[in-house]
């Protein structure tokens, strides 16, 4: 009896299974994708940080300073600046992740006591990129003086951390989880609209009635945009109360660039609900579409810079890599439009790349 009811509910199962071609396709590619993604993304080593010097000594023990670090893989050397006082500036237009202030009596004091002591300053929005990038500099230091018999080179650290000093965790965390539960909510309420129409036979209606495709979705993601727009200003104010994350920018920049995040994930979700035929499927490649890029490719955990070209091209197109960029700027550094206006207008032409994408894709027919 066992068998009988066992074996024809199996077959049916695999049968089905076998026919949900979407679904197969899902199962067997995501493991072989989060494979190469975690293979190639997770490298706790950070390479290639962008680096500002600035040489007041201009001795010839200074260059050969700047020649070291210059030559390390770790550091680019981007900026070279003559009056300190430029140094928060260029962090704040993130034109640098650190600074190296040699001072003037460098090299009298190199010659006199044998010691000199140089300045680095860090970016604390990224804590790990900060701590690793001290580490890297005192390591390169002293291998350095070792290289040298411990003459040539006894440099002294003296640093300093801006805008997180006291190395919160929870203050680098904190905007990133917003940024990836803002586009894991917005793709989730989107994805399973229209396919919701088809499955219950409700989409001929709509298919019948005089009414454009542009205006189907459009109509279908402004609701939601309100309703994820409620959502995000909830997990904001919950971030800076509970884990007493700073704002030190405006609110109202930081309320029209979520604005502008949210659709731009409302419509990511729109286009997933164009490609498929089942809820479930739809809800499961929006969890793929979001949440594995989201985490991996956008620096929210690792830097972008440390990983191969291929998937700093890929994380181009991911939301939240301009977002975070965005949120981190806003809250923890007081930043405006006019240090933002970039990844600002490449997160708009990446939502209108999908939006026009779930437009073209829906289709005002059987």
């Amino acid at each position: 009896m066992i068998n009988s009811r066992f074996f024809p509910l199996m077959r049916k199962e695999f049968i089905h299974i076998a026919r949900d071609r979407r679904s197969l396709l899902i199962l067997f590619l995501m493991p072989v994708l989060m494979m190469f993604v975690f293979g190639y993304a997770i490298n706790m080593d950070v390479k290639h940080i962008r680096m500002g010097i600035c040489d007041l000594s201009r001795t010839p023990t200074s260059r050969a300073l700047i020649e070291a670090v210059s030559a390390s893989p770790y550091f680019d050397v981007t900026v070279r600046y003559e009056d300190p006082r430029l140094t928060g500036e260029l962090f704040r237009r993130r034109e640098i992740r650190a600074a190296v202030i040699i001072p003037r009596e460098f090299a009298r004091d190199l010659g006199a006591s044998g010691v000199a002591r140089i300045g680095v300053i860090t970016d604390g929005t990224d804590a790990n990129t900060a701590t690793l990038a001290q580490n890297y500099l005192e390591g390169l230091f002293l291998e350095r003086s070792l290289s040298a018999g411990g003459v040539e080179f006894p440099v002294r650290i003296k640093s300093r951390i801006l805008y997180n000093p006291d190395m919160e965790s929870s203050h680098f965390v904190v905007p990133g989880i917003v940024a990836l539960l803002l586009i894991m909510i917005g793709a989730l309420l989107t994805s399973v609209t229209i396919v919701r129409e088809k499955e219950t036979g409700t989409l001929e209606q709509i298919l019948v009635s005089p009414i454009r495709g542009y205006e189907v979705v459009l109509g279908k993601a402004l609701p939601y945009l309100v309703l994820a727009f409620g959502i995000a200003v909830f997990i904001i104010i919950f971030g800076c109360l509970w884990f007493h994350v700073p704002m030190l920018g405006s609110w109202s920049w930081l309320t029209l660039f979520c604005i502008i995040y949210l659709f731009t994930s409302l419509a990511i979700g729109l286009m997933i609900s164009t490609l498929v035929s089942t809820q479930q499927v739809a809800m499961m490649l929006a969890l793929v579409a979001t949440l594995l890029p989201s985490v991996m490719l956008s620096g929210f955990i690792f830097p972008v810079a440390s990983m191969p070209a291929p998937l700093r091209v890929v994380s181009r197109i991911v939301p939240a890599t301009y977002f975070l960029e965005i949120i981190r700027g806003i809250m923890l550094k007081g930043n405006g439009p006019a240090e933002l206006w970039r990844p600002v207008l490449a997160m708009i032409a990446v939502g209108l790349l999908f939006t026009v994408m779930a437009i073209r894709r829906f289709r005002l027919k059987l």
